[in-house]
């Protein structure tokens, strides 16, 4: 498995000193927050896109995937929605990532079933403009449909090869959901892992990996014994939690786990 970190840990950290932390400690990728407060958001121009792809490329990280902030099961007009995923995906087009992120977004005046039907009818939309740029949507499981058997409602009807799931490890685990649950309902699905640690249900300020309570060890030795071979990406949520320490700091520390899981579960 291959394996990155994410830029909601180094908020408006600039890309040089990205890609520098994610050479420096053996990360292969980083997934970009795709936010205007963020280096790297739609609203770059083509020129800056470029140079973006090219300072990637010189060294030698890849982009594993923007994350967005689309909400395709909000209750509202859909235009405004599948435009949004369609500039993300024209991002990341111009970028070179293979993933988009969206969220499911369901409010609570919505009956589950609205909320799944309005989510699929959008991301059927939108997945055949994925198709065209050759870029794949993921459905974190997160929100209103934090559990992969929550996801799957909204995946199975849309049925399309271009949009897929990212399995975020701790709102799986708070929606009362086992790893190898998870597994079996997102396997169809499954673009990459989202990994992180937290102290408990309760307090969810990010921890160095091996720290908390989420149940790495068991995800990792469920995709390993399916041989999966993807990527897990460590979602460390510093800009949430001010408070919580610096990521870079941690990244050290945080591969070197990830690594003994991997080779324990080989």
């Amino acid at each position: 498995m291959k394996l990155a970190f994410s830029t909601l840990g180094v908020p408006g950290l600039p890309l040089a000193d990205v890609l520098r932390l994610a050479s420096e400690h053996g990360y292969h990728g980083v997934e970009l927050r795709a936010h205007p407060e963020e280096p790297v958001h739609p609203g770059l121009t083509p020129a800056e896109r470029a140079d973006v792809a090219a300072e990637f490329k010189a060294a030698g990280v890849e982009i594993l995937g923007l994350a967005g902030y689309a909400r395709v099961a909000a209750p509202g007009d859909d235009t405004a929605v599948i435009d949004e995923i369609r500039e993300l995906l024209e991002l990341a087009r111009d970028l070179g990532a293979p993933f988009v992120r969206v969220f499911p977004g369901g409010a609570a005046e919505q009956s589950p079933e609205d909320a799944d039907a309005t989510a699929a009818r959008r991301l059927g939309t939108a997945a055949e403009y994925a198709g065209d740029l050759g870029v794949r949507i993921l459905l974190e499981t997160h929100d209103s449909h934090r559990t992969g058997a929550a996801a799957i409602r909204i995946l199975g009807p849309v049925g399309h090869r271009q949009v897929g799931a990212l399995w975020d490890v701790m709102h799986t685990w708070l929606g009362g959901e086992q790893p190898s649950e998870t597994y079996a309902a997102l396997a169809p699905y499954l673009g990459y892992v989202q990994v992180k640690d937290i102290a408990s249900a309760d307090d969810t300020t990010p921890l160095a990996l091996g720290a908390g309570v989420l149940p790495l060890t068991e995800c990792v030795e469920v995709l390993s014994r399916h041989g999966w071979d993807g990527w897990l990406c460590w979602e460390y949520e510093k800009r949430w939690y001010e408070a919580a320490p610096p990521l870079p700091e941690l990244l050290g520390a945080g591969r070197e786990h990830l690594g003994r899981l991997l080779n324990e579960s080989a």
